[in-house]
């Protein structure tokens, strides 16, 4: 088993935690756009607070350990790594639970070229346990704004975690899936598998819209994020999110290996 000592160590090799690559102007820039209730950084939630940008480092500086000195505008930003390993302790309690009911879950991305091998394999833990892994919507078309304008993508299931893709492109050789913050993915999976009259998730895993547009419909939702994506920890602050991972979301996609390692055998969940 990875001990708590070698994944710190991980953490701050890889730069998961510890100075991270994204920079103090580009999580300030985040904090701004959020406390304008900009829907790009929102990620699908209703805030209930008035969160200035003081408010947001202030909880940024307590939950992930970013400088809480708000004169401090350039750099690179930083996650404080007993943070990390804190949350990922919460994280796998969470799997732990739902493991031990054998209950639905749903699992999805929009960081696929990083993050889905970690949710494929927590996806096959988690199968192997007795839940039903939901794939509802499969195939469905959703508009989604981007900068570029308005685009449609597909939403697809690769090993249990969903995805979205730009029509024609899942042929061999292309990339996984796009990358995109917005919570329509979510929101129009859980409206399919409403429609179906069939299970419901009781844990949504995922990272940005995935958890935060879970969150603010009413389910539990836990995932990871980064120094510039304040939603979630805005979530966790006011109940809708149940847990948040601080870590760089942006890594090399085996760097979260040894994560998957320990959570699923703090879970007591075999890989």
């Amino acid at each position: 088993m990875l001990s708590t000592g070698a994944l710190r160590a991980h953490l701050l090799a890889a730069r998961l935690a510890g100075p991270v690559a994204t920079s103090r102007e580009e999580s300030l820039r985040s904090y701004r756009l959020f406390a304008a209730r900009d829907p790009r950084v929102l990620l699908g939630l209703d805030p209930e607070g008035a969160w200035g940008q003081r408010e947001l480092i202030a909880l940024m500086a307590e939950k992930c350990g970013v400088s809480a000195d708000p004169h401090h505008i350039s750099g690179q930003d930083v996650i404080d790594p007993e943070l990390t390993l804190t949350a990922l302790d919460a994280f796998a309690e969470r799997l732990a639970a739902v493991a031990q009911r054998r209950a639905p879950v749903l699992l999805g991305t929009g960081h696929p070229h990083r993050l889905l091998g970690f949710y494929a394999a927590l996806a096959d833990a988690l199968s192997a346990a007795g839940c039903a892994v939901l794939t509802p919507a499969h195939g469905h078309s959703v508009d989604i704004t981007t900068r570029f304008g308005l685009r449609t993508y597909n939403l697809a299931y690769v090993r249990g975690v969903a995805l979205v893709r730009e029509p024609g492109a899942s042929r061999p050789g292309c990339e996984p899936g796009a990358h995109t913050h917005s919570p329509l993915p979510v929101r129009t999976a859980l409206a399919a598998a409403a429609e179906a009259g069939g299970p419901m998730p009781e844990l949504v895993i995922g990272d940005h819209g995935w958890v935060c547009g879970a969150g603010q419909l009413g389910f539990e939702a836990i995932g990871p994020a980064d120094t510039n994506d304040p939603a979630l920890f805005v979530g966790q602050a006011e109940g809708s999110v149940s847990v948040v991972v601080p870590l760089d979301d942006a890594v090399r996609s085996d760097y979260y290996r040894p994560l998957t390692r320990y959570v699923l055998n703090r879970a007591c969940l075999s890989q």
